[in-house]
């Protein structure tokens, strides 16, 4: 059987992604049922660039399939910091383990790496490019919170340049009826050009730019908040003059629809005030619970696993 590996959002199919949903949700409601699915089975967690959600979402994901788990949290503790190369590093760890996860601070470098994996590859964030699990997640929580994954007005607020989340969701949603979004950011980071005239502009998605959150409020289902992320500036003084340009609290949520679902892949910096923790329409920690089980069926799904015979 061919390995299959995920790198950006689009190598699953639409079906695949609704498969992906209904396995997760299956996962949530009956977990005993597949606590043995992945016995024997071993992931590694490559993650050369700090995480907490992402990593420890995949290594529980694995051993609540019955699995275990291997990697390292940090690129210095590997044999990256001795000058191997991440070919190398992967062609290692598929001796290892029967599926392999990476973090990697440079654009790119899960092409690389899925190239020479003998195991299925999963992306787990490749710079500033993209973030497939967190966009599987960011689908399964608007489903769970619309029932539809159409027909709706997404507002991305933040860090539009560097947000490897936001472009995920973006490519992925853009896949389905009746979507428009609405970029809320500073003028020095906006939504990159490549995404607005390869998927958007491509594809006839209405879409519209604006500095104002708001402005903006009234009009989402979805609101999509990000932090400007300080490791990818080159400047510091660009990132402290940028960090608080915008800050939900419960007075902007008061021009908000009352079914507005707010959603943040975390960390959160000063981006949303805690007092919005307590409001209903904050999804951001549920969202969070939803990468353990997505990812779950993501494994499972490329590793083959028969899911009757778990």
């Amino acid at each position: 059987m061919k390995v299959r590996h995920l790198i950006d959002p689009c190598d699953l199919t639409v079906k695949e992604v609704e498969e992906l949903i209904k396995l997760a949700n299956l996962l949530e409601k009956s977990p005993d049922k597949y606590n043995s699915c992945c016995q024997n089975k071993i992931l590694a967690t490559l993650f050369f660039e700090p995480s907490t959600r992402t990593r420890l979402s995949f290594e529980s994901a694995m051993h609540r399939l019955g699995g275990s788990a291997i990697g390292f949290a940090d690129g210095n503790s590997s044999s990256g910091a001795k000058g191997e190369s991440i070919s190398d590093t992967i062609r290692t760890v598929s001796c290892y383990a029967d599926i392999i996860a990476m973090r990697h601070p440079k654009e790119g470098s899960a092409y690389v790496a899925a190239d020479v994996s003998e195991v299925p590859f999963i992306n787990a964030g490749d710079g500033g490019h993209y973030h497939p699990t967190q966009t599987l997640t960011d689908l399964l929580t608007i489903y769970n919170l619309k029932n539809k994954l159409d027909n709706l007005v997404i507002g991305f607020c933040g860090d539009l340049k560097f947000g490897r989340t936001v472009h995920s969701l973006v490519k992925a949603m853009a896949r389905y009826k009746n979507i428009s979004f609405i970029f809320i950011s500073p003028p020095e980071l906006i939504i990159p050009d490549y995404l607005k005239k390869e998927v958007l502009e491509k594809s006839n998605i209405k879409y519209y730019e604006s500095t104002s959150l708001e402005s903006e409020i009234p009009k989402l289902d979805i609101l999509y908040m990000t932090r400007v992320q300080k490791e990818r500036f080159f400047n510091e003084s660009d990132y402290i003059r940028l960090k608080d340009t915008y800050i939900l609290d419960s007075e902007k949520l008061t021009l908000a629809k009352g079914d507005l679902s707010i959603m943040h892949p975390l960390p959160r910096v000063n981006e949303i005030s805690p007092e919005v923790d307590s409001d209903p329409r904050a999804a951001y920690f549920m969202q969070a619970r939803y990468g353990v089980y997505i990812r779950m069926a993501l494994i499972i799904k490329l590793l083959g696993i028969k899911e009757d015979l778990c």
